[in-house]
């Protein structure tokens, strides 16, 4: 068993193999091009921002430690090649000088696991010292060692894309006392949510001091005589800049699968079958952020680049791998994030998103709070919800609030993955005391608003 890639994905399914099957029986090698394996990117926003430790704390499994199980890792080596007909890798060491042709590998079982690669556009500048992104370990230890090490108080940063990643660095940069701007293209931050959540969070954002600049194209980074960058500039004007963070997204990793001639789907993710084998390739699997996945809502495939899928996709591979059988049924987009004390979670399907499924639904937003209003530290949520007409089945909800806000997304979770309708949901049986909630959820009160929508429309 080859696997390509050391973190979620790719570990997971050697250590479910392994587990299933001894040394004896079967042989696993894993290649990693970082140093790092099994690791936590999630947690790099909050190391940044002083908020736990790291990078130590943030690694799951230490390549030492999945060697000591009968795994064997090489780290800082990449896999250069793939030989589907031979059933065989290339790889050599990361930074060989000079870059010979590698050596060869074969295997029984191939395991993509290459996770996705931030975007980056090819911008005047963009190379230049200062500027960072947050993918892997290594680059949150290189903008941690920056930040450490820059002289000037207090620091301007410039943040670039206001999703998830934007606006937990954002939070970060705040806490590392740096005057913090936010530049996004679209209307609004957090474009996996409607325009008018995502206006909510552009509030809040306002309101600690980030300044958010919505609407707006960067063309540039500028750097001052010494090479580094000093500005980040739009078709408007130029925003200083120490340190600038690239928040702009990612996209799947397939170069090397893609030059197999492996099957990508419209997101660039590779095709997989549900038992996260490669579309018309017995002996190749593939997990992760490098994958396009089921949207269970939809019935349309999509990429989503989290943590949790990706164990979940290594799981699977490595118990069919291992001899057992088990499957993926795919997803239904949840996502949870948080800028300073505003929490934002969404699930299902976006307004947008629904249309182009071709769904007829009814959209509802509804004001609760996180506890009885009467309760001491009670606070205001909004939850925005879609639900499909003629069936009532739930489509997506959105959640904007403070404390306690953010995980009630998990219900409306459940619901989708159930294919409940809003009517049932104004009937489930959730926890209720005046400190964690109101007699009616939040959730309850945008489904109950929801029906209503409903049938005034029938």
């Amino acid at each position: 068993m080859v696997v390509i890639g050391g973190d979620a994905a790719g570990m997971s399914a050697a250590s479910q193999a392994r587990r299933l099957r001894g040394p004896d029986e079967l042989e696993i090698v894993a290649f990693e091009r970082g140093t790092f394996t099994s690791y936590s990117a999630c947690g790099i926003p909050y190391w940044v921002g002083g908020e736990v430790d790291g990078p130590d704390a943030l690694v799951a499994r230490t390549p030492d430690e999945h060697r000591s199980r009968g795994i064997d890792v090489r780290t800082r080596t990449e896999v250069t090649e793939i030989d589907l007909e031979g059933r065989r890798v290339r790889f050599r060491g990361v930074g060989d000088r000079p870059a010979g042709p590698g050596r060869w590998t074969g295997y029984d079982d191939l395991v993509l696991a290459t996770g996705a690669r931030p975007l980056r556009p090819a911008l005047p500048g963009i190379d230049a010292p200062g500027v960072h992104g947050v993918q892997s370990l290594d680059d949150g230890q290189a903008l941690f060692d920056a930040l450490e090490g820059y002289g000037v108080t207090p620091r301007r940063a410039v943040v670039v894309g206001a999703g998830y990643i934007g606006i937990e660095m954002a939070e970060a940069l705040l806490n590392r006392g740096c005057a913090v701007t936010v530049l996004e293209r679209g209307p609004q931050p957090m474009p996996t949510l409607d325009p008018s959540m995502g206006a909510l969070v552009r509030d809040a954002m306002s309101g600690m001091g980030i300044e958010t600049v919505t609407g707006t194209e960067v063309t540039r980074i500028v750097t001052g005589e010494d090479g580094r960058v000093c500005a980040v500039a739009t078709g408007e004007r130029e925003y200083p800049a120490d340190v600038v963070v690239l928040g702009l997204g990612v996209r799947p990793e397939t170069s090397l699968a893609e030059a197999a001639g492996l099957p990508l789907g419209a997101s660039g993710g590779l095709l997989t079958d549900p038992s996260m084998r490669v579309r018309g390739h017995e002996h190749v699997w593939a997990g992760g952020d490098c994958v396009e996945v089921l949207d269970l809502v939809s019935g349309r495939p999509r990429h989503v680049a989290l943590g949790t899928h990706a164990n979940k996709h290594g799981r699977t591979i490595g118990v069919n791998i291992g001899g057992g059988r088990l499957t993926f049924p795919g997803v239904v987009g949840t996502a949870v994030s948080k800028v300073c004390d505003l929490e934002i979670a969404r699930t299902g399907l976006l307004e947008d998103e629904a249309e182009a499924a071709g769904f007829r639904f009814a959209v509802v937003t509804a004001e609760s709070t996180s506890r009885a209003g009467y309760f001491p530290g009670a606070r205001p949520m909004t939850v925005r919800m879609l639900a499909e007409r003629g069936t009532g089945r739930l489509l997506g909800v959105q959640i904007v609030g403070r404390e306690g806000a953010g995980k009630r997304v998990d219900v409306a979770a459940v619901a989708l993955m159930a294919g409940m309708t809003v009517q049932q949901m104004t009937v489930l049986d959730l926890g209720y005391a005046p400190p964690f909630s109101p007699v009616w959820d939040p959730v309850q009160v945008a489904a109950r608003k929801a029906v209503a929508a409903l049938e005034s429309a029938d």
